[in-house]
């Protein structure tokens, strides 16, 4: 049996179009000969399609393309995942389901049996789990059929076990002979080869192949690398997909032949591809084909305006210089020489007789008050206020340039640098933004030297430093990582030989500016714990860990 590994690019709620990349995948799937073409979890719906799915008629309409679908199988099979209705009278509205389609119609409907309600996952709030392990017989092979989180079950692989049940023991027990799981499966650094473990830990388990087929593309902030892959029975791997692009990937089951593993890819390479389909997918699945950055001089927004051009183009691409009373004059001689080596278009907008005038409006407001972060913050949101008005008369999607680790304590302007559309570098700590600027260096030489070299600034006052107000970045990162991607206690980040006043401040930082990111733009996910739709912590508590 030759199988078809189809990784595709879904945009939720765009049934013609996922409905039309899916007769494209057959048909590629056809010409070279495949039995069954095996499409990811919700292709025809995109995932996550969220509360949509509580819109009247969403489902209904997404099942119109079924028979679409079910002509292509002609000859053939398909399988591929959809939403479907829940036809008892109880429970929630919905199963999450993979369709079987053969020659020309639907042959059997396999409902997603553990919903994950975690992190970004909110699958119970919609879907009704199924019960049954879905078998199918097909070409003589007895083929078990999962959906993604069904093979999540084995307890070394997980910090503590999440469900009673295990699908694929029960696909075992009714007689599996390959193991097919359709997948929607978010990205973080580094998942690729924990999932590939995972998997070929069930190869070898129970002796049969594994085949792993996971959406691409970005929607919203999450980023689906693909990755695809396949294991034989005795652990070998046998095919894998491309890294953050679409691919179509064919296994003859009856001539297996094992392939060298690929290279892991350095992690900065990785997570650089990662935000670069992210933004791609963010702007085209919302509408923008242009966007628009200020560009100060500094190493952050250098990084977001490279990350822009990778994945927009030049031409697509606007940056703005809005120097103050307080910025150097390297800033600006950097922003434009990055923005000649990008070929990007570039302007200048001084704030300097706005600010001026911010100042005079208030004066008799604030009297003989001396100037303090006030002064500082006027400067960001004036710098704010002229992006949204670009935004407004060009139609510019607004790229937010601020990185994890000042969003995380607060180390940014409401309404200020914290506007946006999309924050491309959410949820990338400072000093991986470093490690990718030297990697973009290193391939494209876009960054002037002196912006990597120069100790990191706001400019909102003279002689302004970042450790004037932060521990060093590699102190505060480290931290950091423990505290919300790793959920360590205070007692614990402490152990490691930080010292406790450090780490109360920036717990207390962290947890004081909850307000802020719950008004921060959408984050584009890179890690285990990204600020966002995983992270719902209460702006109104009193709970202290220190």
């Amino acid at each position: 049996m030759k199988i078809a590994l189809i990784q595709m690019n879904a945009t939720v709620g765009d049934f013609a179009g996922n409905a039309a990349k899916i007769r494209q995948g057959v048909q590629a799937a056809r010409s070279r000969g495949a039995d069954l073409a095996v499409f990811p979890e919700m292709a025809l719906v995109g995932y996550p399609p969220r509360d949509l799915l509580d819109r009247r008629g969403f489902v209904d309409k997404s099942l119109r393309y079924w028979d679409e679908i079910a002509e292509t199988s002609r000859g053939m099979a398909v399988l591929c995942g959809a939403v479907v209705p829940n036809p008892e009278p109880y429970g929630k509205p919905f199963h999450n389901a993979a369709l079987w389609f053969e020659d020309g119609s639907l042959r059997h409907m396999v409902h997603k049996r553990l919903l994950p309600s975690y992190d970004v996952f909110d699958e119970e709030r919609y879907f009704e789990p199924g019960g049954e392990p879905g078998v199918v017989t097909y070409r003589q092979k007895r083929i078990g059929v999962s959906v993604c989180e069904d093979v999540w079950t084995r307890p070394d692989y997980l910090p503590r076990p999440l469900y009673r049940v295990d699908p694929v023991l029960d696909l075992h027990a009714a007689g599996m002979e390959i193991l097919i799981n359709i997948a929607a499966s978010p990205y973080h650094v580094g998942k690729a080869p924990w999932v590939g473990g995972l998997l070929r830990d069930h190869a070898l388990r129970f002796s049969v192949p594994v085949i792993y087929v996971n959406q691409v593309g970005g929607n919203d902030e999450l980023i689906f690398q693909g990755h695809s892959m396949a294991w034989g029975a005795d652990g070998a791997l046998l095919a894998c997909g491309a890294d953050f692009k679409e691919d179509v990937v064919l296994l003859d089951l009856e001539d297996p032949r094992p392939i060298s593993q690929p290279p892991p890819e350095e992690a900065t390479a990785e997570v650089l591809e990662a935000l670069v389909l992210g933004l791609r997918d963010y702007a085209e699945k919302c509408g923008f084909r242009d966007v628009v950055l200020g560009l100060s001089g500094g190493i952050d927004s250098a990084v977001v305006a490279c990350i822009a051009r990778l994945a927009l183009g030049a031409e697509h691409v606007m940056a703005v210089a809005l120097p103050g009373p307080y910025n150097a004059p390297e800033s600006l001689e950097d922003a434009r020489e990055l923005a000649a080596r990008l070929g990007v278009s570039f302007a200048v907008v001084p704030i300097h007789n706005l600010f001026r005038s911010a100042r005079e409006a208030l004066q008799p407001l604030f009297g003989d008050r001396k100037p303090d972060v006030t002064e500082e913050n006027i400067q960001a949101r004036l710098r704010g206020l002229l992006l949204m008005a670009l935004s407004n008369k060009f139609e510019r999607l607004v790229l937010n340039t601020g990185n994890k680790s000042e969003l995380a304590v607060g180390y940014c302007t409401l309404y200020g640098d914290m506007n946006g559309g999309l924050s491309v570098l959410g949820d990338v700590p400072k000093t991986l933004v470093y490690r990718l600027a030297n990697h973009i260096n290193q391939r494209y030489g876009w960054i002037p030297k002196r912006i990597i070299a120069r100790p990191p600034s706001a400019e909102l006052r003279p002689d302004q430093k970042d450790q004037d107000s932060l521990p060093p970045y590699p102190l505060l990162d480290a931290i950091l990582t423990a505290y919300v991607e790793e959920r360590r206690s205070f007692e614990e980040i402490c152990s490691e030989g930080h010292d406790p006043e450090v780490v109360r401040w920036v717990l207390r930082r962290v947890n004081g500016n909850e307000y802020k990111r719950w008004q921060a733009p959408p984050v584009l996910r890179v890690t285990t714990k990204a600020f966002g739709s995983g992270r719902r912590c209460p702006i109104a508590h009193r709970y202290r860990e220190e």
